[in-house]
C-alpha cells in the first residue's frame, strides 16, 4: 500500500474530486438548485411549467384521470393492512373521546330546554 507523507503528494483525504462540506459531516455541499432557496426554486419551476403550456406539451388532469389516479392511491393504501387497521383505530379513538366531550358537555348545562335558575314560574 503505497502512502504519500511527503509534502509533495496529495493526502488520503483531499482527493482531486472530493466535494467539500461546510457543515463537517462528510457529506457533499449542496450545489446548483438544490444549494438555491426555495423561491429561487419555485420561480425557476414556474418558468419551465409556462413553457410546456405555451410548447403545448404540458399535461393537464381531466376529472376522469384523476379520480383513477386517486383510485390507484387508494387501492395502493388500502393493501397494507396494518395501515388501515391504525386508521380505523384511531377513527373509532376520536369518535368515541368526541362522544364522551359531547355528553360531558351536555350534563354541565343540564337538560336541553330547562332553565337552572332555581325559579318557577
Amino acid at each position: 500500500m503505497a502512502t504519500n507523507k511527503g509534502s509533495g503528494g496529495k493526502s488520503a483525504t483531499s482527493g482531486g474530486n472530493a466535494q467539500k462540506s461546510g457543515s463537517g459531516t462528510g457529506a457533499p455541499a449542496k450545489r446548483g438548485f438544490a444549494a438555491m432557496d426555495q423561491n429561487q426554486q419555485r420561480e425557476i419551476a414556474s418558468k419551465g411549467g409556462q413553457a410546456a403550456h405555451q410548447k403545448g406539451t404540458a399535461h393537464e388532469f381531466d376529472s376522469e384521470e384523476a379520480r383513477r389516479a386517486g383510485q390507484k392511491g387508494g387501492e395502493a393504501v388500502s393493501r397494507d393492512r396494518e395501515h388501515m387497521a391504525d386508521i380505523g383505530r384511531k377513527g373509532g379513538e376520536s369518535r368515541q373521546s368526541a362522544n364522551r366531550a359531547a355528553a360531558a358537555a351536555a350534563a354541565a348545562t343540564g337538560p336541553k330546554g330547562s332553565r337552572q335558575s332555581g325559579k318557577e314560574e
